[in-house]
């Protein structure tokens, strides 16, 4: 649509230079997280490469940038406060690495702890071979699982039989999968893995809005597991545009840590159109343009805003139009890691994979551990090993209330009785992550395109972008920061267009 602008300006022979009018934009992105950082940076860019002059602001209330991504290097440790990692095949942020001049900056994996587990009846069980997505692909490992009764193994199996769905609306993730694969792979395998991803009830997340890819697969193949096995025939995917970690390991991460592209960003943007420690009040209109009214009493004038923020702050500052209301409704789950640090020789268990996920039908307050320390080999020293656990999913925050070392405490008796911990931690580090992830629930994608319409209509030139919209991890937010500025940048160059004309 950009190109399609510009053969206009050039073709139809209109001056963009024309005389009394002035060719400065005026942007601002509201909140500094990563999807606020990439829409300003792709923003800045495109004026950049096409000579155009632009006052860029970004706006953040808090004194750091990064939002949720926060990295602490302390006694020769890398511990992740925020995100760890990203998938390593998710062009979003490998281009936008290759565009910041970082690739060379990505690690992979240890390839001797590709492993994962998952906590079953008092027993870490290895996931079977061919799991992907928590979806079967490979029948012998599955059936010598211990996950799975032989019963649920069964029923499991009738996913290749049963008829697919003829509705077509929306459902969620939970019932889908046991409509498919049965109760069992629900409570034991896929709520784990998938429901982690969202910290969520799995029954109360839209299927459309997490996994529309599983939807697909039934409506084509007429069965999960089928759909599965075609879709990993078929992408057997080229590794030419990738950096050499990505064709070695599933994940990435940053050699010095996540922050390292939050800063990297926030370089390229400038120092001088990042605005700190000052939040949004209010966002009026008058005459087609925007006046971002401040909590420190100054006001910022702009033609165009995208508001990189979670949805209950966006609602808030947006005001009334009809689709508001919806923006405040959608639940922000409260999470929170525990990063612990022992001397090598006092833990016992040998951490030889990356880690394990707990189904909540076992009744512990942790929901994952990650044996960072060999997962990611760059992040303690010699001698001495990293844990991190998390804690937090939908209808489980009743933490919140507790100190740290209430929390610290419900912790270690986990360790102790999961994996026979019982040292003291040389330290340990507490985040808490209050209201950070989002709940997608049914017609999440339906109400989300009714929103964005209304809010063309209502408020033009103003874009939503981030996590509570099109996906949680940092690729995806990388890729909502991008779009909103290619929009954003649509506009404005059509309002001049109208405008010249």
């Amino acid at each position: 649509m950009l190109e399609k602008i510009w053969t206009q300006f050039r073709r139809g022979g209109i001056d963009r230079h024309a005389k009394g009018r002035s060719m400065m934009k005026r942007i601002v992105v509201i909140g500094g997280g990563i999807t606020g950082l990439s829409a300003a940076y792709y923003a800045k860019k495109y004026f950049q490469d096409q000579n155009t002059p632009v006052e860029l602001t970004l706006i953040e209330k808090s004194a750091a940038l990064g939002g949720k991504i926060k990295t602490l290097h302390r006694d020769e440790f890398v511990i992740e406060r925020g995100p760890e990692a990203f998938l390593a095949r998710k062009m979003p942020i490998i281009e936008l690495s290759r565009e910041l001049g970082i690739l060379d900056e990505l690690v992979g994996t240890n390839p001797a702890a590709r492993t994962n587990y998952i906590y079953h009846k008092n027993k870490l069980h290895p996931m079977p071979p061919g799991l992907i997505l928590g979806i079967p692909t490979k029948i012998t490992p599955f059936m010598k699982t211990g996950l799975i009764s032989p019963m649920g193994k069964m029923r499991a199996a009738m996913d290749l039989v049963l008829p697919k769905k003829s509705e077509k609306e929306d459902e969620s993730l939970g019932h889908f999968i046991e409509r498919r694969l049965g109760r069992e792979v629900l409570d034991y395998i896929t709520e784990p893995l998938l429901g982690g991803i969202y910290a969520g009830d799995t029954h109360a997340l839209s299927l459309q809005a997490t996994f529309p890819n599983f939807a697909q697969m039934e409506e084509k193949h007429g069965s999960l597991i089928k759909g599965m096995l075609a879709s990993r025939q078929r992408q057997a995917p080229s590794t030419g545009n990738l950096p050499e970690a990505a064709k070695r390991s599933m994940f990435l991460t940053f050699k010095n840590g996540m922050t390292t592209i939050v800063d990297r960003l926030a370089e390229a943007i400038g120092p001088a159109n990042i605005k700190n420690e000052v939040g949004v009040q209010a966002i009026d209109r008058k005459n087609a343009h925007y006046t971002i009214r401040l909590d420190d009493g100054s006001a910022i004038e702009a033609d165009g805003l995208i508001v990189a923020l979670p949805t209950f702050e966006a609602a808030h500052i947006l005001g009334e139009f009809p689709a508001s209301k919806w923006l405040e409704e959608i639940h922000y789950v409260s999470v929170a890691n525990v990063v612990l640090a022992f001397d090598e020789n006092e833990v016992d268990i040998p951490l030889d994979g990356s880690g394990f996920v707990v189904p909540k039908t076992e009744g512990r307050n942790i929901t994952a551990c990650t044996w960072t320390s060999s997962k990611w080999t760059h992040t303690a020293p010699q001698g001495k090993r990293l844990v991190r656990c998390y804690i937090g999913r939908g209808g489980a925050e009743d933490w919140v209330q507790l100190s740290d070392g209430e929390l610290l405490k419900m912790v270690q008796k986990d360790l102790t009785e999961m994996m026979g911990i019982r040292a003291e931690p040389l330290f340990y580090e507490i985040t808490r992550l209050q209201q950070s992830m989002p709940q997608y629930p049914v017609k999440h994608v339906e109400e989300i395109q009714k929103l964005r319409a209304s809010l063309a209509k209502e408020k033009p030139g103003i874009y939503l972008c981030g996590a509570g919209y099109a996906g949680v991890g940092i690729p995806d937010c990388i890729q909502q920061g991008k779009e909103a500025a290619e929009q954003l940048i649509e506009y404005l160059e059509a309002e001049e267009l109208t405008a010249t004309v």
